[in-house]
């Protein structure tokens, strides 16, 4: 069997620009892997069953941040004197305190305060506004001479649509998605560079002082925003007042606004190259739910995810230590022939198997719900302005970002 952790690399350009013939080489070379050039050394996962496991079993914990900041090369180096050290720790505690990288009793605390913003009932209620944001954008494209469906449509609607429920000013919206973009590079990143630790460090903590500014207003005038709901969730006692308010706050927006954009993007894009699906949608826009199940499956926004051992166990004669870390493949996962047929095969009617693109057990996406009406919403809209939209060009340009996997750019026209 060759030697993952020594072989050459692996997670090049060409797997930033298509990572599945990657997936394939590595699931077919075992069910756990050693990689050394993935966050300084990890173990790897590409199975469905496997990334499933690892996604509920409480061995492998979320709280995995202080060693992935805390070992990228040259962030020792980097800081200098006492401020900046202070700086970096308290960029650690806000990542760490969010949602998403708490475990157990402090997971389901914070994840209750925040679930009635995303009840299913709420979230259907912002059908209309979500198809009127979308139109907004829409009214002001001209397909016939083309546009840049990133740029114009995938970026900015996700950005307003938390920001309307986190109840904040649209003027902004400029610097959220400029926040946003410092974070994905870091998350996302296989091997985060020390530039991209400060360039995240400034972003979230930027993030954090614009809620912090914001947040005495939402005491004092409470509305129906999500903003107003945490605070009330907080003064209850729901929230520690240590930060955990702020952290949930920024990384929503992040959230919020990066995956639903990939999902948008990366969508379209592979109808279009995919002419009888797209043809088929035209004809029935009823089958776009199950289009957009198939679409997460196949080419995911969340391409990875990872866990910390917390409990020394084997897995497929593998000891996994504590502290190893662990790296699930989401977009490996879902193109397991063990778990779904012909899985490199796009197939809008499939109704077999289910993807991993949303995660699964605890930690499932709590905003799973929304980016389905966003998506919903978008390709119903697209579908009947334009069904003969087309791709405007054969080359196009992905993000770069392993982990959060989407188009920098989608230039379409219609015919």
């Amino acid at each position: 069997m060759r030697d993952f952790a020594t072989a050459p690399p692996l997670f090049d350009a060409a797997f930033l620009n298509d990572p599945y013939p990657v997936y394939r080489e590595l699931r077919a070379a075992g069910a756990v892997l050693w990689r050394d050039d993935v966050f300084q050394g990890a173990w790897v996962l590409t199975r469905h069953a496997d990334v499933e496991l690892a996604l509920r079993d409480p061995r492998l914990s979320s709280a995995r941040t202080g060693g992935w900041v805390k070992r990228i090369p040259g962030v020792d180096a980097s800081l200098q004197g006492r401020r900046a050290q202070a700086g970096l720790d308290a960029f650690q505690r806000l990542f760490g305190s969010a949602m998403v990288f708490l475990d157990g009793d402090d997971h389901q605390r914070v994840r209750k305060a925040m679930a009635a913003g995303f009840h299913p009932t709420l979230v259907r209620t912002m059908r209309a506004d979500v198809e009127r944001l979308t139109d907004e954008l829409l009214d002001g494209l001209d397909a016939h001479a083309g546009f840049d469906f990133i740029a114009q449509v995938a970026r900015p609607l996700p950005s307003r649509v938390i920001g309307l429920m986190l109840g904040i000013d649209r003027k902004d919206e400029a610097q959220f998605m400029a926040w946003s973009d410092d974070l994905a590079a870091f998350i996302g990143a296989l091997q985060p560079t020390a530039d991209q630790l400060r360039a995240a460090q400034r972003s979230l903590l930027q993030m954090v002082r614009y809620f912090d500014a914001l947040l005495p207003v939402r005491r004092r005038e409470p509305g129906a925003d999500l903003v107003s709901r945490l605070a009330q969730a907080e003064a209850a006692g729901e929230l520690r007042a240590d930060g955990e308010l702020l952290a949930q706050c920024a990384m929503l927006l992040f959230a919020g606004h990066e995956t639903t954009r990939n999902l948008l993007g990366n969508g379209l894009y592979t109808l279009l190259a995919h002419p009888h699906a797209w043809a088929r949608l035209c004809a029935d826009a009823d089958g776009v739910p199950l289009a957009v199940r198939e679409l997460l499956r196949y080419d995911s926004p969340v391409q990875y995810t990872g866990r910390r051992v917390a409990a020394e166990f084997t897995l497929h004669g593998t000891r996994l230590r504590r502290g190893d870390l662990v790296v699930a493949m989401i977009g490996a996962a879902n193109r397991d022939p063990d778990r779904f047929d012909d899985p490199d095969t796009f197939d809008i009617t499939r109704r077999a198997g289910s993807h991993l693109s949303f995660g699964s057990g605890p930690h499932v996406c709590i905003g799973a719900g929304l980016a389905l009406l966003e998506a919903d919403v978008v390709l119903r809209a697209v579908l009947r302005r334009w069904p003969g939209l087309r791709l405007a060009t054969a080359s196009l340009r992905w993000n770069g970002i392993a982990g959060l996997r989407g188009l920098a750019a989608l230039p379409v026209t219609a015919s």
